[in-house]
């Protein structure tokens, strides 16, 4: 589940075929048992069973219906009847370590030069700044780029746009501590490649320095085409990563072909050389916007483009606000406070089933909001409630000050209950699956040392609980937890203290009796679209 908040804002007339319309496409195929999965799921009479459980002392981490063990070094299939071993590699030494991971599927409709491309893979980082193209079904390497020597660390694995432009970034670079002490100042903060994916081909190695975006820059980001810088006292600026690479783009070049660069002669990608830093800014990029947000916090979305952002003063924190990009103006109702009282704070993003909405999850309250025009003003947008979703909670006990005892006795409580309190039900997690149209929430109540979470399946257009699946092992709140619902496979991954890891595997199981209606209408399906 999943976390986790692209291109200039377009609109473009499409035909029915375009829209995946055309009565013959494969895509009603798709789309029909897409459909009658989601039926299935949600009848009543359908369960989930727990059917593989496994422990770890390394990270364990999910992608698309494959579970990764040991760095990456073990991949399970997670959709056979029982989980199952894809492959299993030697243990690697320190320096082959996989500091991150993207997994790459080919793009539909497209000629691609090598059959391998048409498969999906895994793009991986290593320790030592090789970049590797392994298979996803044999981790096999399929191709190997080395981006640079030991002065820059590489360490993540972004999407620029997804299965389209990835990015690859570096640590933050700091001195050590004698440098420091002798005066000598450190200008680049950060190291920044971009690539364009299936093919892999290289676009550009860049610097973010000081001397160029300023002294305060803590971060900085690739995203939809945006170069987002973040400065220590909550400024975002934005700039156009187009307008950079036209404007200081010295010199294109591919991968594989040799070059003569500044004196170095080599092959591009290659070791030792690597990759030439070709994209030089040497002036400070026309700026296309700034924000300043408490804690960075920054998101763009919706439609006509809007932005949220917390006013940066710590008085403010819980509170949202969502203005217009193109004016800065504050929609109606656009400041978002749930009021809550919580250990852990509320939060906000735009939805992402690219329907221009917004998500507010409060500890017992989830707000799906929409944008709209002002009826006595076009030009201004209103912020209003598309439905909600409230947690389980017994109203009676909840944040009572007084309690009567059994012989009538009134006791006053010195202290009110907390939102997020572990004992009430409270929403920990709340993600969007796209192919079958369900939002998904996990709720956990945590009474002493068990607590029991569920995660509940809701129609994406209107909220309607549709369905609610058990979870059968513990889960302690203290602890980190993911879970993923994907078609008809739910996954739990927890941290739990001393780097030990579980991971949970839940599978849809169906009444025979129920099946023979859904199996004829996919015979009737099947049999329109192909003949």
């Amino acid at each position: 589940m999943g976390a986790a908040p692209r291109a200039p804002n377009a609109c473009r007339l499409l035909g029915r075929r375009a829209h995946g319309f055309y009565a013959r496409d494969a895509g009603v195929a798709l789309r029909t048992n897409m459909g009658l999965l989601r039926s299935l799921i949600c009848q009543e009479s359908t369960t989930f069973k727990n059917v593989w459980t496994t422990h770890s002392a390394s990270p364990i981490a999910y992608e698309r219906g494959r579970i990764y063990l040991d760095n990456y070094q073990c991949c399970i299939s997670s959709i056979a009847q029982e989980p199952r071993i894809l492959y299993q590699k030697p243990k690697c030494s320190k320096s082959e370590k996989i500091e991150d991971a993207l997994l790459l599927e080919c793009p539909l409709g497209e000629m691609l030069p090598n059959p391998l491309d048409y498969k999906s893979s895994l793009i991986v980082l290593t320790a030592q700044n090789w970049l590797l193209r392994l298979s996803a079904d044999s981790g096999e390497i399929l191709e190997k780029i080395y981006l640079a020597g030991s002065g820059c660390k590489f360490r993540y694995l972004s999407w620029d746009t997804p299965q389209e432009v990835m990015v690859i970034k570096s640590a933050q670079n700091k001195l050590p501590a004698a440098s420091r002490q002798a005066g000598i100042q450190q200008s680049v903060l950060f190291h920044l490649a971009v690539f364009q994916v299936i093919p892999l081909s290289f676009i550009g190695m860049l610097e973010i320095s000081k001397k160029i975006f300023g002294n305060t820059v803590t971060d900085v980001d690739v995203s939809n085409g945006i170069l987002i810088i973040m400065y220590s006292m909550g400024l975002v600026r934005l700039y156009s990563f187009q307008a950079i690479t036209e404007q200081f783009m010295e010199q294109p070049f591919d991968l594989g072909c040799e070059f003569n660069w500044n004196g170095q002669v080599g092959v591009v990608g290659k070791y030792p050389f690597g990759l030439p830093f070709n994209i030089k800014i040497t002036d400070t990029p026309p700026l296309l916007f700034e924000a300043s947000s408490l804690d960075n916090a920054f998101q763009i979305g919706g439609y006509p483009w809007h932005y949220i952002i917390t006013p940066n003063k710590k008085k403010h924190k819980g509170v949202f606000y969502i203005c217009s990009l193109k004016d800065n103006a504050l929609a109606k109702n656009g400041i978002q406070d749930m009021k809550c009282c919580s250990l852990e704070p509320d939060w906000i993003y735009f939805h992402p089933d690219m329907s221009g909405r917004i998500i507010h999850v409060g500890p017992n309250l989830i707000k799906v909001l929409k944008l709209k025009e002002v009826e006595s003003n076009t030009d201004q947008t209103e912020i209003s409630e598309d439905f909600i979703i409230v947690a389980n909670r017994e109203e009676n006990c909840v944040n009572s000050s007084v309690t009567v005892t059994a012989s009538g006795r009134v006791v006053k409580k010195r202290y009110n209950l907390l939102d997020d309190d572990p004992e009430q039900e409270t929403f920990k997690i709340v993600d969007y699956e796209d192919e079958l149209d369900l939002l998904s929430t996990v709720a956990v109540t945590q009474i002493g040392a068990d607590g029991r979470a569920h995660l509940d399946l809701h129609c994406n257009e209107q909220g309607i609980l549709l369905k609610s699946i058990p979870l059968l092992e513990s889960w302690d709140v203290t602890y980190s937890h993911e879970v993923y619902f994907d078609r008809d496979i739910v996954l739990h991954i927890e941290q739990k203290p001393n780097r030990r890891f579980s991971c949970y595997v839940y599978q849809m199981v169906c009444d025979t009796a129920c099946l023979l209606p859904f199996v004829y209408i996919y015979i009737i399906i099947i049999l329109y679209v192909y003949i």
